[in-house]
């Protein structure tokens, strides 16, 4: 049977994961923070639960052993945090972090590595984005992400590792962190508060991360290699999406499209193929 260890588990694309894949015949480690074993669902196919107090501080030896008997490592984890993560140095910290990860499941007899990107690694002037689509950061976090992927694509190659890199697009669903768009609005509109928010023209890619979680998992466990969009494909605006959820409450009249400033750098169409 596969045996899969999965860091940033206990995150908001983690967990998903972690539930789609116990649809599939695998065993899977997931990697967590100290003190949030807890914080793991209870489902069948999971073998054991490791945690460290900070992933991208560990050492070489450290993933060699995490990595002893796994077939394929599915890393998750990087900086989150909605307030700064675009610009954080913490995404150096998950680069070089990263990378020593890859050099200890190298040396552990791992034959597949599955690492998480971002849409935001495209030339995002292109509209429509392929995987075909070049490559143009404009961001810490981007250049971090497609750093990380260059190098992987060169290196584990290698050593006979077959590496995968799956590009999300808008994921929102359980566990989003409240501060962004879908929980703000849904948090508002539950107290019966208006939602502040721009006019709403851009137009996303926007997929729940349950659909997400499977896809993921779909990649890890398939044979393919290189990059992978994870999208729905389907055009919305942020306009729309907002009515949606506010038809689920009843509540359009509390929508303030236009209450707070757009922000010039956010690209206007973003939609994956």
């Amino acid at each position: 049977m596969t045996r899969m260890l999965v860091t940033g588990a206990g995150g908001f694309v983690g967990r998903h994961i972690l539930r789609a894949s116990s649809e599939f015949d695998c065993k899977v480690i997931p990697v967590v923070r100290f003190g949030k074993e807890d914080s793991i669902e209870k489902l069948p196919n999971i073998e054991r639960v490791v945690s460290s107090p900070n992933i991208f501080q560990e050492n070489e030896t450290w993933w060699k052993e995490q990595c002893k008997d796994i077939d394929i490592v599915l890393h998750v984890a990087c900086y989150t945090n909605p307030a700064d993560y675009l610009q954080s140095s913490k995404n150096i910290d998950c680069l070089i972090g990263s990378l020593v990860l890859a050099k200890g499941l190298m040396e552990s007899g791992v034959k597949r590595f599955v690492g998480i990107g971002s849409c935001f690694e495209y030339d995002l002037s292109e509209r429509r984005l392929s995987i075909e689509t070049p490559l143009k950061p404009s961001s810490v976090y981007a250049s971090a992400k497609t750093a990380l992927f260059n190098i992987l694509l060169e290196w584990l190659p290698q050593s006979s590792i077959d590496f995968a890199w799956c590009r999300l697009f808008y994921l929102h669903g359980e566990g989003e962190d409240s501060r962004r768009l879908v929980p703000y609005i849904r948090n508002q509109l539950k107290r019966g508060l208006p939602a502040k928010l721009t006019a709403g023209t851009q137009t996303r890619d926007f997929l729940d991360a349950v659909e997400a979680g499977k896809k993921i998992v779909k990649a890890a466990l398939n044979q393919d290699i290189g990059p992978i969009n994870i999208c729905s494909g389907i055009p919305i605006t942020v306009n729309q999406l907002a009515n949606q959820i506010a038809d689920e409450y009843g509540r359009r009249d509390l929508l303030r499209f236009g209450t707070r400033p757009m922000n010039h750098t956010d690209p206007p169409f973003v939609v994956g193929i």
